[in-house]
Formats: C-alpha cells, sequence, structure tokens
C-alpha cells in the first residue's frame, strides 16, 4: 500500500507530443485485423504488482466489475515510473507520474473507436500536491511546505490540447494569516459553481515539525474566481478541524450547488494528534461563502469511527470510508458507510471484509460511481486478494467482484470509445 506520507507526484510543464500507443485489449479477427466495428465502453482498472519492489503501476482494462478475474501478469500497459496518480476528465485518462523531487512525465489516453487503450500524449511535470477538474481544465498546485519560501505554483492544462495555457503564484504565508507566521496547505481543489474553492490547513514549515501546526481546530477555504485565480475571499469555521487530508479531497458538491466539506480531525502539532473537534461535516449553501448551521458529527454517529475519505455518490447520498482509531494524520480507512446528508445518518456497509483483515482501500477520488448513481465500484485488498467491491448504496450492501491477481489496486474508472 502506497502511504499518504509519499503522496507528492509529478505533474507539469513541457511540450505535449502526440503518440498513439499500446492496447492492453486488442480485438482481433480472424483475418488478423483488428477493426471492432461495436466499440463499447471499458472499465479501467490499475494495479500496482506486489511481486517485488519498486515496481510501476500497470493499466489493465475490462468489460465488467461484477465478476471474473485479470491478473498484472503478462498483461496491461505497464507505467514507466514507481508511483502512479490517475485522474478521469473529458473523457481522458490521465497518469501522473510522483518524481520524487525530480520532473515526471504525465501520459494521457483514450479509448479509441476499436475500445483500445492508445496513448494520445506525453509530456513532462513538474512536482504537484494537488490537482482538480475545473470546467475543461486540469488545474494543479505545486505547494510549498517550506516557511523560507512560502510561494505555491499553479498551472491550468487544457484536457482538449494537452497543452498549459496559464500559470501563477499564491504567497501561502500571506493567505494563512497567523500569528506565527504559518503556512496555508491546500488539501485538495474542488470547483463550486464558478469558483475554485481551495481548502487548506495550516503548516508551520520548519522547526522539525513541518506539518504540524498551532491551530487544530479550524477550518479554511480560500476561494478563487476561474480561470483568472484571483483570490475573492477566505471562508472559515471553528466548529470542526481542516477539511480532506493530505492528498485527500474533503469537499464534495451536490445537485443544488451546495458545498459538503468533510474534517477527519487528525491536525497535528510536535508530531502528535492535536484536534479536540471531533470527525464531522459542515455545509456551504449554494450562492453563499460561508458556512451556515447545518453540522453531522460522524464519531458520534459511527460509534467513535471517523471518516477519512470519501466520494459523493448523489441525491444526498455519499459512501464514506472510516477507521476506528485515530493513530495518524495519514492512516486510510477500511471500513465503508453509506452516509445521508440530508437525513444526517449512517449506516455501515454490509457484505464487506473484516476491517482488520483490510490491507487498503482505494481512495475516494480513485473509486468509480456507476452512471445511474446506484453502485459504488471500491477496490480492496485484503491478506487473500484484491477485488472490487461493488457497492448498493440504497441498500448499504456490498458484492465481491473483479479479481485483480498479482496487484494491488489503485484506481478504477470508465473510458467511452472516441469515434
Amino acid at each position: 500500500m502506497i502511504k499518504k506520507s509519499t503522496y507528492f507526484f509529478s505533474l507539469l510543464f513541457a511540450g505535449a507530443s502526440l503518440l498513439i500507443g499500446c492496447s492492453d485489449d486488442d480485438s482481433s479477427d480472424p483475418d488478423g485485423g483488428t477493426e471492432n466495428p461495436e466499440a463499447t465502453s471499458k472499465y479501467i482498472v490499475t494495479a500496482t504488482p506486489i511481486a517485488s519492489e519498486g515496481v510501476a503501476d500497470y493499466i489493465l482494462t475490462t468489460d465488467d466489475l461484477s465478476q471474473g478475474s485479470i491478473t498484472t501478469e503478462g498483461n496491461g500497459i505497464e507505467q514507466d515510473g514507481t508511483y502512479r496518480y490517475y485522474l478521469t476528465t473529458n473523457n481522458k485518462f490521465f497518469s501522473l507520474l510522483y518524481g520524487q523531487g525530480n520532473p515526471g512525465a504525465v501520459t494521457t489516453y483514450q479509448l479509441n473507436s476499436e475500445s483500445e487503450l492508445s496513448k494520445i500524449s506525453d509530456f513532462q511535470s513538474e512536482t504537484v500536491q494537488a490537482f482538480g477538474a475545473v470546467n475543461d481544465d486540469v488545474l494543479m498546485i505545486k505547494i510549498s511546505r517550506s516557511a523560507e519560501s512560502p510561494i505555491a505554483y499553479w498551472y491550468q492544462l487544457d484536457t482538449e490540447t494537452s497543452q498549459f495555457t496559464a500559470e501563477g503564484q499564491i504567497n501561502t504565508q500571506e493567505l494563512a494569516d497567523t500569528e506565527n507566521g504559518e503556512l496555508a496547505f491546500f488539501t485538495w481543489i474542488t470547483q463550486v459553481g464558478d469558483k475554485v474553492y481551495l481548502p487548506y490547513f495550516t503548516i508551520k514549515g520548519c522547526c522539525s515539525d513541518t506539518f504540524g501546526t498551532e491551530y487544530p481546530d479550524e477550518a479554511n477555504i480560500a476561494v478563487y474566481s476561474y480561470p483568472e485565480m484571483e483570490l475573492e475571499t477566505v471562508i472559515h469555521d471553528d466548529r470542526t478541524s481542516y477539511i480532506g487530508r493530505y492528498f485527500d479531497n474533503g469537499l464534495s458538491v451536490d445537485e443544488n450547488g451546495d458545498a459538503y466539506a468533510f474534517s477527519a480531525s487528525v491536525a497535528t502539532t510536535n508530531g502528535e494528534l492535536s484536534s479536540t473537534k471531533p470527525s464531522a461535516i459542515t455545509r456551504i449553501k449554494s450562492g453563499t461563502t460561508e458556512f451556515d448551521d447545518y453540522y453531522f458529527d460522524i464519531e458520534a454517529a459511527a460509534g467513535g469511527a471517523y471518516i477519512t475519505d470519501h466520494v459523493y455518490v448523489g441525491n444526498g447520498k455519499a459512501v464514506g470510508i472510516l477507521r476506528d482509531e485515530k493513530t495518524s494524520a495519514y492512516q486510510t480507512g477500511n471500513r465503508l458507510a453509506v452516509i445521508d446528508l440530508y437525513n444526517k445518518t449512517l449506516d455501515w456497509v454490509t457484505g464487506m471484509p473484516a476491517a482488520e483483515t483490510v490491507l487498503n482501500v482505494t481512495e475516494g477520488m480513485d473509486v468509480l460511481v456507476s452512471e445511474d448513481k446506484s453502485t459504488v465500484h471500491v477496490g480492496v485488498t485484503t491478506e487473500t486478494g484484491s477485488f472490487i467491491y461493488n457497492v448498493d448504496v440504497a441498500g448499504a450492501s456490498a458484492t465481491q467482484g473483479l479479481e485483480v491477481n498479482g496487484g494491488v489496486i489503485t484506481a478504477i474508472s470508465k473510458l467511452d470509445p472516441v469515434e
């Protein structure tokens, strides 16, 4: 399992070169051709092989997540570089390399007219710590963690052309505006209406306590215009700790345009967990730039468990990834629950492996919600193997589906073929 402390992946800059590449799911006719007149959508599953250290993810395709098996052995598209992170937007699949401080590759894939996964661009990048889809762009931010250099850099990538169209800077020390000079560290990027919301926690960026803070019991969201990326306001709340977690999206928008903010309450000070507020959910109503009086205490509803991540499904329902005991700001969850945001209820998902046997669960941004909003597909790895569990949202129950042999599932997505 890739721990959160390693989630600094690579992404940005250099020219894009168009390439048509290989496929792991070629469909050949008896005459040796590869044309498929009935092109269909494909599920994209990425997995890290477990046979050896320091190996790259494989991108696999499949027609069905409910049954059967696929394998990383002699199959799929092998990625170059050890750690990869993924984003699907505008019917394109972006594979982003964590360069460990060095520039790395960003590769883009589409499903061609024969339902084959094809590489359409490949370019080098800088290291960033937050990214997200905004309109037809991918917005990315390289975030400082040093009080001596408090500048964050943002970049806008046009998904149609694979070209960077704008860039700029944010002084995170000025944004945080704390008495002791802490920095704002963005947890993720979320589009809310025509604005960009950047939840952040403040960090010291020094003194052998880089990610520690003297302000563990506050939530902050910087609101920017888009595409200008001009700061409009900062939204504050002291009912929870910070929103989201490092490399985890803690903000989701429902069909009404209301933004729901999820707090794990895992801020640290001098290496110790220091939040005194419970893990909870708050809300910003559509058209406003302040938290209203909505408050849902997750720890109370979940018998003391806290939320580490989530995915919004629709109609006020979310699937949360939770854990019973707080031991670290970076610990991932091992239990699933269906959360009704409107009625403030939480139902544990049945049919899942016992929490103590779970080694890894795909993060909220790497699970797949079905088009009809009825099912959430989640990758779960235990000591006995890696499977996709298909969660029936209405019934809060899960069914074991596709097995991925030889690898730990890291992301699940879906692409439609291009004409």
